[in-house]
């Protein structure tokens, strides 16, 4: 290889990307990336699932003509009435 080699930017970007393989500093900081950003994304996608469950849940309420929890108006009513009652 004569010297002008090293001057081309392929030879120096994988020169340097060697140099930072080896070093355990930057390993350490790529391992630690590596893995908060898996966490991130799988969070990320834990909060979604949740909010699609939560849609969900509230369209089959909502066509079922109760709420959220899929009890109906009638119903909620009935139950709050028997509780000022007493009974």
């Amino acid at each position: 290889m004569a010297l002008d080699d090293f001057f081309d930017s392929e030879v120096a970007i994988a020169a340097g990307l060697t140099a930072a393989a080896m070093s355990p500093n930057v390993r350490r900081v790529m391992r630690r990336g590596a893995v908060l950003g898996l966490a991130g994304i799988m969070t990320a996608g834990d909060t979604v699932a949740g909010v699609a469950r939560g849609a969900v849940r509230e369209a089959q309420a909502s066509r079922n003509g109760g709420g959220a929890d899929g009890s109906s108006a009638e119903g909620r009513a009935r139950r709050s009435s028997r509780a000022r009652s007493g009974t």
